[in-house]
């Protein structure tokens, strides 16, 4: 079986081939010029992947040394993104599916998140946890089987991966946030400065982010933008820590009174160094099973939207021409 990938949901346009469970090919094509406005303009990476995406396809077929007529079906993200965005990608897969002939597939872009695990570990099988974090999501997440997920916690306000982009934005930085504070943070001092842990009674599962990158604003308002230059490093670090010590807390805290024994993380944030090395490091003292995937499958990737498909195809659950992007797209509001 093989499922050709489209994703554009936000800055990133990539195309993958997936041969059954062999990823072929995986081709990211990031859009730099986002960097200079300190985050996305939605219209410019709509243009930009109106620009690139008919070529990108081309590639991708010509590096797997795949025919568009041997391509079972084609998987593209519907949901959730920029509305511009997703629906190039999506009227793309619509016009290539109609002269084909071939299934089009609409990807849950969180699901997909969540089985990129799948293409670094095979072995893998339901149930388990998952902590997704990334730019627009914190979540808990009881993965019983594909298609059926309960989410035991969620971010009131801020997800982790803004909360990072927003400490880069106070700091100067630059663009995207998290991997920029990752970097500085390896080499700064955790216990530099003690920033707030937002614990939420009513659901200790929850995440709040919101008042942590407050107290970095007024802390650098405080002191100055020459004294935050100076210890850059060490807030980094410190601030970092915050953010790691919830994420890590209530995933390991949730897992034991489950009684669940594998854990997988998924998203952007998954790519984190010190997240990957804390929730090893717990995880193993609880005997709990954890699973990473390798770094190209934690950002938007379309080798994840193809094996998000694949699934959809072994089900026959294909999408009709007239199925619609949705930029709040969650998955609770899917199946």
């Amino acid at each position: 079986m093989k499922i050709l990938g489209i994703e554009t949901s936000c800055d990133e346009t990539s195309v993958a081939v997936l041969d059954d469970k062999t990823v072929l090919v995986n081709l990211v094509s990031s859009q730099l010029m986002h960097q200079q406005y300190g985050g996305v303009v939605p219209e410019l990476a709509s243009r930009e992947h109106m620009r690139i995406l008919d070529s990108l396809v081309t590639e991708a077929l010509d590096k797997s040394q795949v025919e568009l007529t041997d391509i079972d079906g084609i998987a593209v993200t519907r949901g959730p993104g920029l509305m511009g965005a997703l629906l190039v990608g999506l009227s793309f897969a619509k016009g290539l599916a109609f002269a084909t002939e071939k299934p089009l597939l609409g990807v849950n872009h969180v699901e997909g998140h969540i089985m990129a695990n799948f293409l670094d570990h095979p072995e893998l099988d339901y149930p388990f946890l998952c902590l997704l974090v990334s730019g627009g999501h914190t979540q808990i997440i009881f993965v019983k089987d594909f298609h059926d997920y309960t989410i035991l916690g969620r971010s009131i306000d801020d997800a982790a991966g803004e909360a990072f982009d927003k400490a880069a934005r106070i700091l100067n930085l630059g663009y995207p946030g998290g991997p920029i504070v990752d970097r500085l943070a390896r080499i700064g001092k955790p216990e530099f400065y003690h920033f707030p842990r937002a614990n939420i009674k009513d659901n200790p599962t929850n995440f709040s982010f919101s008042g942590l990158k407050t107290a970095l604003l007024y802390l650098v308002r405080q002191k100055g933008s020459e004294w935050a230059e100076k210890h850059k490093n060490d807030l980094c670090a410190s601030y970092q820590e915050a953010i790691m010590d919830v994420l890590v807390t209530n995933t390991i805290e949730t897992a034991i009174q489950r009684e669940c024994r594998k854990l997988v993380l998924a998203g952007g944030v998954a790519a984190n160094s010190r997240l990957r090395s804390r929730i090893s490091e717990i995880s193993m003292q609880y005997g709990i099973s954890v699973y990473f995937p390798s770094l190209e499958y934690c950002t938007d990737n379309a080798a994840m939207i193809s094996r998000t498909g694949r699934e959809l195809y072994i089900r026959q659950l294909f999408s009709s021409s007239s199925i619609s992007a949705v930029p709040n797209l969650t998955l609770e509001n899917d199946f």
